[in-house]
C-alpha cells in the first residue's frame, strides 16, 4: 500500500539512480518476454515504485532530472539526424502532406472537441490542441532500435516525429501570443508580435543548433580519437541544451536542428549521435523511461475529468485520420497508409515542456485553475498514451514488415532515394549520365563525377551491360574501402534503343563496387540477373510501380529475403 512517508526517504542519489537503472533494465527484459515494449515496461515499473509504493523522496528524483534532459537531448539530435536532405529526397511529398495536414486537422479536431467540454475556455483549448501534434521522439527511437526496424516506414515515421515537434511548438507559441494579444493593457503586445513569436522560437532554435552542428563540424576536422570526439560531442548537446533554455528556446527544437545541420553537413562522417549513443544506450533509456514513470502524478486523472478523455480520443482520432489522409494523397505505399498514424501516438517530453512553460508565463500565474486543468489534462493524457502507445508503435512497426530489418543486407544500396521511376533518356550513354548525376546527389562515392562518367561510358564502349530481360547494369569501380553504392532507374514502358536481346530496357542499375571487392560485384550481378532480369513475376510488380517506395518495398519487404540476402 501507498505511504504518505517514502520508504527510502534519504536514499543516496547513486543509489537511487542505481535503482533507476536495475529497475529499468530487469522491467524491460521482463516486458519483452510478454511481448510488449520494453519502455512500457520500464513506464510502469517507474510508476509502481515512484507514485505507487513511493520508495523514494519525490525531491530526490527531481533531483535527477539534468539526466533526463540530457537524455531528451540527445535523442532529439538522433531524431534531426534523420532529415538528411539527400536520404529524403523522394519522401518530399509524404514529408510535405504529413506536416500539413497532421498540423492542421489534428490541433483543429482536439480544439473543437475540447470546446464543447461545459467550462472549457478557448485559450486552454488552443494550447491543448497545439500540444497534441507532438509525438514522443525518445519513445520511437527507442522501438525503432529495440526491433532493429528499417525502411520506408521507418524513414518516414522518424521524420515524420521531427516535424511534428516543429509544427506543434509553432502552434503552441502562437496559441500562447493570442492568449496574451486577448489579456493585452492598451499599448501592449500587438497582433503583429503575436504572429512573430513562433517565427522567433524557430530562428532562435536554428541559430543555436546551426551554431553548435557547425562547431562539430570543425572539431571533427582536427580530432581523429573517438573518445575526443565523443567528449565534445557531449559538451556540444549540452551546451545546446543550455543555451536554449537560457535563453527561453525549447532545447528539444534546437537540439533538432543540431542534429539536421549535422548530417547535412558532414553526411559522410559518423553521426555525432552514433558515437555516444552506441555503448551506453540501454543505461540512458533505461534511465529516461523509468525516471518519467517515477514523476507521472496519478492523483491529477481525477482533477483532468472528461477533458482528459476527451483529449485522449481526439487526439488519436486526429492523428489516424490526418496520417491517412495525408499518406493517401501522397499515393505512399499500402502499410505506410495503414500504420504510421497508430505509430505515432506516444506522446511525452515536449508536452510536459510546454505545460511547464506555460505555468511561468505571466499572462497565466494569475489563473491557477486553469494551469492546473492544463498539467492535470496533459499529464493524464501522457500517462495514457506512453503506456499504451507504445504498444501500437510496436505494432505498427512489426505489421510494416520492417521489424529485424536493421541488419546489413546485399542490396542495401538501392533504398528509396536511390530509386528513379518514370525515367525516360534517348540513348543509353544519356542515361548513364543521368544516373551519374542522380549517384553523385544522393551518395558519397570518394571520386569525381566526371571521372566515374568516364569510367561508366568506357567500360560500356567494351561490351553493352545489358543482362537481358530488360535489365541492364553498368558499373563503375570505386576506391577501395568505399561501400557499394548504386541507383536504380525505371521505365513503364521501356527504353527504346538497342539491347542484345531485342527487348526495351525496363530496369537500369548503375552500379559502383570498390577496387578488391569482385566477389561482391558478382554476387550482385547474378542476384539482379536472377531475379529482375529473369522472374517474370518480379519484372511485372517491378516495371510497373508508381513510385521510389513501391519499387524499395518490393526489394526489401518480407518477400525479398529469398534473393536479398542478409549479410550478417
Amino acid at each position: 500500500m501507498p505511504t504518505e512517508t517514502p520508504f527510502l526517504p534519504d536514499a543516496d542519489p547513486l543509489f537511487t539512480l542505481a535503482i533507476v537503472i536495475a529497475a529499468g533494465v530487469a522491467s524491460s527484459w521482463v516486458a519483452k518476454r510478454l511481448h510488449l515494449p520494453g519502455i512500457t515496461g520500464q513506464i510502469l515499473i517507474g510508476v509502481l515504485i515512484g507514485p505507487g509504493l513511493r520508495i523514494f523522496d519525490p525531491a530526490a528524483v527531481h533531483g535527477l532530472q539534468p539526466l533526463t534532459h540530457f537524455a531528451l537531448s540527445l535523442i532529439a539530435v538522433t531524431v534531426g539526424a534523420h532529415l538528411n536532405v539527400k536520404r529524403l529526397r523522394n519522401a518530399g511529398k509524404r514529408l510535405a502532406f504529413l506536416f500539413l495536414l497532421e498540423g492542421t486537422i489534428t490541433p483543429l479536431l482536439v480544439f473543437g472537441a475540447l470546446w464543447m467540454v461545459p467550462g472549457m475556455q478557448w485559450e486552454p483549448a488552443a494550447l491543448l490542441a497545439a500540444m497534441a501534434v507532438s509525438t514522443a521522439p525518445a519513445t520511437i527511437v527507442a522501438l525503432v532500435k529495440e526491433t532493429r526496424s528499417r525502411g520506408v516506414f521507418v524513414k518516414t515515421l522518424v521524420a515524420a516525429v521531427a516535424l511534428n515537434n516543429v509544427a506543434c511548438i509553432l502552434l503552441f507559441e502562437l496559441a500562447r501570443s493570442l492568449g496574451q494579444l486577448a489579456h493585452a493593457t492598451p499599448g501592449g503586445i500587438t497582433l503583429a508580435e503575436a504572429l512573430l513569436a513562433p517565427a522567433q522560437q524557430i530562428a532562435l532554435a536554428s541559430l543555436i543548433g546551426g551554431a553548435a552542428a557547425v562547431t562539430m563540424h570543425l572539431l571533427q576536422r582536427f580530432v581523429v580519437r573517438p573518445e575526443t570526439i565523443s567528449t565534445a560531442g557531449v559538451l556540444v548537446i549540452l551546451l545546446t541544451a543550455g543555451l536554449s533554455r537560457h535563453f527561453h528556446i525549447s532545447p528539444l527544437l534546437s537540439c533538432l536542428f543540431l542534429g539536421m545541420v549535422q548530417t547535412n553537413l558532414t553526411p559522410e562522417r559518423e553521426k555525432l549521435v552514433d558515437a555516444l549513443f552506441a555503448n551506453f544506450e540501454p543505461a540512458i533509456l533505461a534511465i529516461f523511461f523509468t525516471l518519467a514513470g517515477m514523476e507521472l502524478d496519478l492523483g491529477l486523472a481525477q482533477s483532468a475529468g472528461i477533458a482528459g478523455l476527451v483529449f485522449f480520443f481526439a487526439r488519436a482520432a486526429g492523428k489516424l485520420g490526418s496520417v491517412r489522409l495525408a499518406m493517401t494523397l501522397a499515393r505512399a505505399t499500402q502499410k505506410v497508409r495503414t500504420y504510421l498514424g497508430m505509430a505515432l501516438l506516444p506522446q511525452a517530453g515536449l508536452a510536459i515542456g510546454l505545460v511547464l512553460i506555460a505555468q511561468d508565463d505571466p499572462n497565466l500565474q494569475d489563473r491557477p485553475q486553469m494551469l492546473h486543468l492544463l498539467l492535470a489534462v496533459v499529464l493524464t493524457v501522457v500517462t495514457l498514451n506512453e503506456i499504451v502507445g507504445p504498444i501500437f508503435t510496436k505494432l505498427a512497426l512489426v505489421r510494416s514488415g520492417e521489424a529485424g530489418r536493421d541488419r546489413r543486407r546485399l542490396l542495401d544500396f538501392l533504398q528509396e532515394q536511390n530509386i528513379l521511376t518514370g525515367f525516360e533518356a534517348d540513348s543509353m550513354q544519356q542515361a548513364i549520365e543521368k544516373l551519374v548525376d542522380h549517384m553523385a546527389r544522393s551518395q558519397s562515392l570518394g571520386v569525381e563525377r566526371k571521372e566515374l562518367l568516364a569510367s561508366v561510358l568506357e567500360r560500356e564502349a567494351q561490351a553493352s551491360t545489358c543482362l537481358g530481360g530488360g535489365l541492364a547494369v553498368p558499373h563503375a569501380i570505386l576506391p577501395k574501402g568505399h561501400q557499394a553504392v548504386g541507383v536504380m532507374a525505371l521505365s513503364r514502358h521501356g527504353l527504346g534503343f538497342p539491347t542484345p536481346d531485342d527487348k526495351p530496357l525496363h530496369c537500369i542499375v548503375l552500379l559502383g563496387t570498390p577496387r578488391g571487392e569482385s566477389t561482391l560485384h558478382l554476387q550482385i550481378l547474378a542476384t539482379l540477373a536472377r531475379t529482375i532480369g529473369t522472374d517474370p513475376s518480379m519484372q511485372d510488380r517491378l516495371f510497373g510501380v508508381s513510385s521510389p517506395a513501391h519499387a524499395s518495398e518490393i526489394l526489401h519487404g518480407e518477400e525479398s529475403d529469398d534473393f536479398n540476402v542478409f549479410l550478417e
